[in-house]
């Protein structure tokens, strides 16, 4: 009788645990979910509608960049010059602007009123299809996507700030020192600021951060043709001097976390990384196939145009998934 309740004990032990390869082989438990763009994938990129839809789908963290008008004030946009395919046109800012139109213009070369003319919501990328559009989107500023989180009582939402600064032609974006001074203005305005993460593949602008500002959490972005010798991206850091280790490298600026393109990511970087006490979040992954991989070499986050195919890898691999939220 003792051995018949002894089987039957570990039989039902056996039912209860964890399929292999899902929650036991992840004690984290927790993961990075971050919408690439607000999720160009799902809603047309950079958008408060993008933002808004990758709230109510459930992520981590809202990735966006930031660039810098001519006047000093914050956009939320990706490109440094402003794209027509992208963004329309669709009146000057004022009667007989010699600078209309702005498509395919600096940002830091136009003003505020004149980016917000341009209407970024109206077009769809062939590579993505089943975008949404958001017809008469315009560029938004950070503190009008801090006021979304709140309208959205998305109090734990993360933010990771990209500040667009083009270290290998410096002269097509705003000076370094603007991009910190304003988005840190903004950020400390918010109340976010537990929230944020400051990213950059710039390294001297995260060392300038540093600097200015020790509290907020910076993550040093990476891909393979940045991280060589006498590369203007590395902040005069010679990779050399680190064994060709990001992390190593990255480390000495006092980051948080690195940020390596997906293809760079091995496990060898995330040994190396996560030994120094850094995360890992690798951009921009699409494929769940490539997104189990890397989970499986145990980064802790990922950035995606698709966080809806996230969640669903992150389900199947037993992690606990982001919050919806809802108006």
């Amino acid at each position: 009788m003792r051995a018949l309740v002894a089987v039957l004990v570990l039989a039902l032990l056996a039912l209860c645990a964890p399929a292999a390869g899902v929650a036991s082989a992840h004690p984290r438990l927790r993961f990075d979910l971050q919408a690439h763009r607000g999720g160009i994938g799902l809603t047309v990129e950079s958008t408060l509608a993008a933002f808004a839809k990758a709230l109510e789908v459930g992520v981590t963290t809202l990735e966006l960049d930031v660039q810098i008008t001519r006047d000093g004030r914050e956009v939320v946009t990706h490109d440094r010059k402003t794209n027509p395919a992208k963004c329309l046109d669709t009146a000057p800012a004022f009667p007989g602007d010699p600078a209309f139109p702005y498509g395919g213009k600096y940002v830091k070369d136009l003003t505020f009123a004149q980016v917000r003319t341009l209407d970024c919501g109206s077009t769809r990328w062939s590579q993505y299809p089943d975008q949404q559009l958001s017809p008469g989107a315009r560029m938004p500023t950070l503190a009008e996507v801090f006021a979304l989180a709140r309208a959205y009582r998305a109090h734990d939402i993360r933010f990771n700030i990209e500040t667009k600064v083009e270290a290998a032609a410096p002269h097509e974006t705003a000076p370094r020192e603007q991009f910190v001074e304003i988005t840190r203005r903004e950020v400390l305005k918010s109340g976010f600021l537990r929230n944020v993460t400051i990213q950059s593949f710039d390294w001297t602008t995260l060392r300038l951060w540093r600097q200015t500002d020790p509290r907020f959490a910076l993550v040093a972005l990476t891909q393979p043709e940045f991280f060589v010798p006498g590369s203007p991206w590395t902040g005069g850091l010679n990779p050399d001097d680190f064994g060709g280790s990001p992390a190593r490298a990255a480390k000495t600026l006092g980051v948080t976390t690195v940020s390596p393109v997906h293809t760079m990511t091995t496990r060898a970087l995330v040994d190396d990384a996560h030994a120094l006490k850094l995360k890992v979040v690798p951009w921009t992954v699409d494929d769940p196939a490539v997104m189990h991989r890397l989970i499986d070499l145990g980064i802790d986050g990922l950035i995606t145009d698709y966080p809806d195919r996230l969640r669903d890898v992150l389900r199947e691999q037993g992690f606990a998934l982001p919050k919806r939220h809802h108006r």
